[in-house]
């Protein structure tokens, strides 16, 4: 069945993807995985209308807000800022939250551990 609101959230992933310097490929292998969760494709969806996160989806209490945040206190640590600077690239950093919401659906123990460790994470 054909669902024009796909084909422009797909076609809207790739724009983003690009301008957060991700490649076409790479995309691609986001866009599988997302097809095949409702929840994580609605999210994705509302994200690239309103570039906000609805933050409905959930594994073991963390939410995609949490995994970007999680994104961004890598990204300060690694640049040894403290802080996010202008240069720091958000819409890649969604992107990453969503791959990693779909990671952690598939193994919850170990991103639970990644996101426990560490300076950085209100374990709150």
């Amino acid at each position: 069945m054909y669902d024009a609101r796909r084909i422009k959230a797909y076609e809207r992933l790739l724009a983003l993807g690009e301008t957060a310097g991700e490649t076409r490929q790479w995309c691609e292998a986001l866009w599988e995985e997302l097809v095949f969760d409702s929840e994580l494709t609605e999210e994705l969806v509302f994200y690239l209308e309103h570039h906000a996160l609805m933050d409905k989806v959930h594994c073991e209490g963390y939410g995609l807000t949490d995994l970007y945040i999680w994104q961004m206190n890598r990204y300060n640590l690694i640049r040894d800022s403290g802080k996010n600077t202008a240069a720091c690239n958000k819409d890649r950093m969604v992107l990453h939250a969503f791959r990693d919401m779909i990671e952690m659906k598939k193994e919850p123990a170990a991103y639970v551990k990644k996101l426990t460790m560490g300076k950085g994470m209100d374990q709150a």
